[in-house]
C-alpha cells in the first residue's frame, strides 16, 4: 500500500472541495487534469478541465454560499494512477432565492499522477443519496450572519437577513 500517495490524493481532494467553496477557480483548475471528465446524474457531463470549471463559476459563484465535505476515503493506487471514493456532505445556501440544500453523495474519482510529481484529478462525480431543499422564509430565525462576498450582503432583509461587512444586519 502505498501511504505517500493515499496521503497526496487525499490533500488533493481537500485542496478541491477548498478551492471549490472559496470560489479559487485557478487553483481549483490546477487539481485537474486538461482533459477531464465529469459527471453528475444523468444531465451533467464534461470532458475538459475550461469546460467544467467554467460550469462551477457560472453555477456555484460569488452568489451563493456551498460546503462540500468529503471524508471516509477509499483509495487505491496501482503505480500513477489510482481510484478513489470519497463520502460527500454538501450545503449550498441562495440568499437571494431564500434556499438552502442539503445532501450527501458518493464521490467516485480517478487520479493520475503527472510528470511533475503531481497528483490530478482524471474524473470526478457523484452519485446522490439524498437532497433537501428548505425555503428560508420557513425559518423565521434564519440569519447569515457573516460571508466572504460583499456582494451577498446587498439580499434584501425580506428574504434573508445577512450581516453587512460593518457589521450591521441589512
Amino acid at each position: 500500500m502505498d501511504l505517500e500517495a493515499i496521503k497526496d490524493i487525499e490533500r488533493l481532494k481537500y485542496r478541491y472541495t477548498r478551492a471549490l467553496d472559496t470560489k479559487e477557480w485557478g487553483d481549483l483548475a490546477e487539481t485537474l487534469m486538461a482533459d477531464v471528465t465529469a459527471i453528475y446524474g444523468e444531465q451533467l457531463e464534461f470532458d475538459s478541465r475550461d469546460t467544467f470549471v467554467s460550469f462551477l463559476e457560472n453555477t456555484l459563484g460569488t452568489h451563493m454560499i456551498t460546503e462540500h465535505q468529503c471524508g471516509q476515503p477509499e483509495i487505491d493506487v496501482d503505480g500513477d494512477s489510482a481510484t478513489g471514493v470519497w463520502l460527500l456532505a454538501d450545503t449550498v445556501v441562495v440568499p437571494e432565492d431564500g434556499m438552502l440544500m442539503r445532501g450527501s453523495a458518493f464521490y467516485h474519482d480517478r487520479y493520475t499522477k503527472c510528470e511533475d510529481g503531481q497528483w490530478r484529478i482524471a474524473h470526478t462525480g457523484y452519485d446522490r443519496i439524498w437532497e433537501s431543499v428548505l425555503s428560508l422564509s420557513d425559518v423565521p430565525s434564519f440569519r447569515l450572519a457573516s460571508n466572504r462576498w460583499a456582494k451577498l450582503a446587498t439580499v434584501p432583509a425580506a428574504t434573508v437577513e445577512v450581516a453587512r461587512p460593518d457589521g450591521l444586519i441589512a
